[in-house]
């Protein structure tokens, strides 16, 4: 139990407490603290927070902390008072036996900075043991024929306490034939003797009883005893005697039981019984007793127990030889347990920082290390690594400490988990060496912007698409976790035709699918182009950009419009020429449409619905040319009606019809009655012969008034016509380039005929005669519908002009120019 403090030794303690925080204030860099032996757990060893110049609120958190290798912990931190304090009762001779000066060392860890404190405690020694003997009762013999003078040794008592709590004195209880004589040895220890003062006679007193008492020097000083029994035998006047007066031996500490050490021989020059010696452990420690086994007739040391060399690395003991006679015999005996490399390297991770952010700096600390090996030299230096592949190093620390800090940045992307070896190996041969695995959590940090895997993206839709309907989706991979890689989508402001981006399509900002906001219409946008955004969650976000071309399909919605033939809105039908005379495949005229679709959906195709004179006439299918497909004879009517459909290639396919009326005559007046016919069609009673035979009468007697009456009705149906036309190409502004052969883009080619009509007098007749068509392929543009042209598809008699004065009029139709050359020829008649 321990004994409470003296004023003195609490002043001087205080001193030493003061001392030692000045040596620290001069700037000494390790703290030395001093703190009695069995002190009640909570005592204040120190103020560490102030010394270290450390915060209370830091030891509050928990960022401060001891570490230091060991079971037991002798020392805990307040975390209020900032004061480091006792964490149980210390018990100086348990932690360093009977050195001289006892020092406990502990390294304080500062989490926030990365830096370890070395701290020394001094545990002072008090008087809390008493000086034991081996044993309570003593038996001593002795010859009665022992000279005065003669000295025979007692046993020694052990103190385990130090300094004047030691043991320092003997005494031995009153006697007149004995007394007490005390040898100082070099290593400071004191042997109590007993010395024959005066001779003995057995027969006077066989037997004399002593008490030796041994004391320390502490306050109060404490003290045991021992009962010396001391008998007094007959006469054998030789002593044994040992070889060596001190016998040595070195053994490896991994040898078996029962291994022989080494033996001690003494002799004793007596004959007989009293020559034969005994041999017994005089003085050994009562730890190391068990350990070995000293054979008592043959002297032989061997080992009981398996030795360590990490508890006791050296051993020493006294043999006492006895013979028969009582007479004596001592020798020292000195056993050195040599290190053997049986002891693995300890490896224990002090403190771990994980996770650790992967933008942290390079030299950034992940772990403290305490690294020991509890073999001598060599075998107890310990050398530590890594993997070399790892952005990972261990730098040295204070005492066996090691640093585990980072070398370069880390990339969480690439390895989001680090399972570190650090392999502990000494120096022993063979060398031994301990692996220990540390696992460690990069943590994210956002400097990743999402990618898109592809640097560009077309999607399809076709045209009436449902309002709502999922266009596309899109996706981007954002390689950071969590908040990092919540990635949120959306488009790019812009505007089409006038109107904005987001009227049109709208973007989940969730998942990166596109919905269509409207029906859209390929003949009124074809594509758009959109700009996609993803922004991830961190702190800053990071973006990128793709871009995204929508482009609209065309469904087969519109019918194809018919451009040529035109007719006037004022009820009158269009008609054609055709010669009698005409060949087979003569090109009477030729019907114009366009589709605003594209593709297959305006790939247009051209048949003959109905005829008046089927077989009479052919329809090119793919180029809607009207053509004789025989001979003209006399039977056929002058007056022929064809009724042509014109249907484009979609699903389902659309189509448009248009009627055709071709005049067949071969004279002026075959024309007039055939005109006149058209222009009367209520008087049905009247035969084509009898309207001829009237204008036949007419034209030869009214030659100038028909004359007169032709060139006026020619200049007002100019008029008239461009008045149509104009309104036509207004009606039609809007139709794009007609792809009516087919193929999206090609553009479409009308084919300018011109009718050259002769007018002759023979036998008082006029006959108008037809050639050859002639006709030109000319292109459709939309930009040139600006232009038109009255004289395009007009009959009409040249003004009084020369023969051979040729009139170029140009006409443009959805883009189309005509030209026509009047040379007295009449064009295309329409009514």
């Amino acid at each position: 139990m321990a004994a409470p403090l003296n004023p003195g030794e609490r002043c001087k303690f205080i001193l030493l407490c003061v001392f030692l925080g000045t040596l620290w204030a001069t700037g000494i860099g390790q703290i030395l603290y001093s703190v009695p032996e069995e002190t009640d757990k909570g005592y204040v060893v120190g103020n560490i927070s102030k010394d270290l110049g450390l915060k209370t609120e830091e030891l509050a958190e928990n960022r401060i902390r001891i570490v230091s290798r060991g079971k037991t912990q002798l020392f805990a931190l307040n975390p209020k008072s900032g004061s480091l304090i006792t964490a149980g009762r210390i018990d100086r001779e348990e932690l360093c036996t009977q050195s001289a000066r006892c020092v406990a060392n502990i390294n304080i860890l500062v989490a926030d900075r990365g830096k370890l404190f070395g701290i020394e405690i001094e545990i002072t020694d008090i008087n809390d043991n008493t000086p034991k003997f081996q044993t309570e009762n003593l038996e001593v013999k002795i010859n009665e024929i022992a000279a005065p003078g003669t000295r025979y040794p007692l046993p020694e008592a052990v103190d385990p306490d130090v300094g004047i709590n030691s043991l320092q004195s003997y005494q031995l209880s009153p006697n007149r034939h004995f007394s007490l004589d005390v040898q100082t040895g070099d290593d400071g220890t004191i042997s109590p003797e007993l010395v024959l003062e005066r001779a003995l006679d057995r027969e006077e007193e066989a037997a004399h009883h002593l008490v030796l008492t041994a004391f320390d020097g502490g306050d109060p000083r404490r003290s045991s005893t021992v009962r010396i029994h001391v008998t007094v035998l007959d006469t054998n006047d030789n002593a044994p005697g040992f070889d060596q007066p001190v016998y040595r031996a070195k053994v490896p500490e991994n040898v078996p039981w029962g291994t022989r050490l080494l033996t001690v021989k003494a002799t004793d020059p007596d004959e007989g019984t009293n020559g034969k010696v005994a041999y017994k452990f005089w003085k050994i420690n009562e730890k190391q007793s068990p350990l070995f086994h000293l054979n008592e007739n043959t002297g032989e040391i061997s080992t009981a127990k398996s030795l360590d060399y990490e508890e006791c690395p050296f051993y020493e003991m006294e043999i006492q030889a006895e013979d028969v006679g009582a007479l004596l015999g001592r020798t020292k005996v000195l056993i050195s347990v040599e290190d053997v490399n049986d002891n693995r390297p300890e490896v224990i991770i002090t403190s771990l920082f994980s996770p650790i952010l992967e933008n942290s700096l390079p030299g950034a600390v992940v772990a403290f290390l305490n690294v020991h090996d509890r073999d001598a030299g060599k075998n107890g230096q310990v050398v530590c690594s890594i993997p070399e592949d790892l952005p990972f190093k261990l730098e040295k620390s204070i005492d066996n400490y090691y640093r585990l800090v980072t070398w370069k940045y880390l990339d969480r992307e690439k390895i989001s988990l680090y399972n570190i070896s650090v392999t502990a190996s000494d120096l022993g041969a063979p060398p031994l060496s301990t692996e220990i695995h540390i696992a460690l959590h990069v943590a994210d940090t956002n400097d990743n912007p999402p990618a898109f895997p592809h640097s560009s993206y077309s999607a399809y839709i076709p045209e009436n698409n449902p309002r709502g309907a999922s266009v596309f989706s899109i996706t981007a991979r954002d390689p950071d976790s969590e908040e990092n890689a919540r990635i949120t989508y959306s488009l790019t402001e812009d505007t089409v035709q006038g109107a904005p981006i987001s009227s049109y399509i709208s973007i989940n900002s969730d998942n990166g699918v596109l919905y269509a906001l409207q029906s859209f219409d390929y003949e009124q946008i074809r594509d758009l182009q959109l700009q996609v955004t993803a922004s991830d969650s961190g702190d800053p976000p990071l973006s990128s950009n793709v871009s995204l071309s929508l482009f609209i399909l065309d469904k087969n919605d519109n019918a194809p419009k018919i451009l040529y033939p035109a007719f006037p809105t004022d009820g009158s039908t269009g008609v054609e020429l055709a010669p009698r005379s005409a060949e087979p495949g003569y090109l009477v005229t030729k019907v114009v449409a366009v589709d605003r679709d594209s593709g297959q959906n305006a790939w247009l195709s051209y048949r003959l619905l109905k005829a008046s004179e089927p077989g009479l006439f052919t329809v090119g299918v793919h180029t809607g040319e009207v053509r004789t497909a025989r001979a003209l004879q006399d039977r056929d009517a002058l007056k022929q009606s064809l009724v042509v459909t014109v249907q484009d290639h979609g699903q389902p396919p659309l189509s448009a019809t248009v009627t055709l009326t071709v005049a067949v005559a071969d004279s002026i007046p075959d024309i007039l009655a055939d005109l006149s016919t058209l222009e009367s069609p209520a008087n049905t009673d009247v035969s084509g012969l009898t309207m001829y035979l009237v204008v036949a009468v007419a034209a030869v007697s009214c030659v100038f008034l028909v004359f007169v009456i032709v060139v006026l009705a020619f200049k007002l149906r100019r008029w008239y016509s461009s008045r149509l036309f104009q309104a036509a190409v207004g009606e039609l502004a809007g139709v794009p380039t007609s792809n009516f052969v087919g193929i999206d883009g090609v553009q479409a080619f009308l084919q300018t005929y011109s009718h050259e009509v002769s007018l002759t007098a023979d036998s008082g007749k006029s006959h108008v005669i037809f050639p050859q068509p002639n006709y030109a392929d000319t292109l459709l543009s939309q930009e040139s519908c600006e232009k038109n042209d009255p004289s395009l598809t007009f009959i009409g008699y040249p003004e009084p002009k020369d023969e051979a004065a040729c009139v170029e009029p140009q006409s443009t139709f959805q883009g189309n120019p005509f030209q026509t050359c009047y040379r007295e020829r009449f064009n295309h008649f329409f009514f």
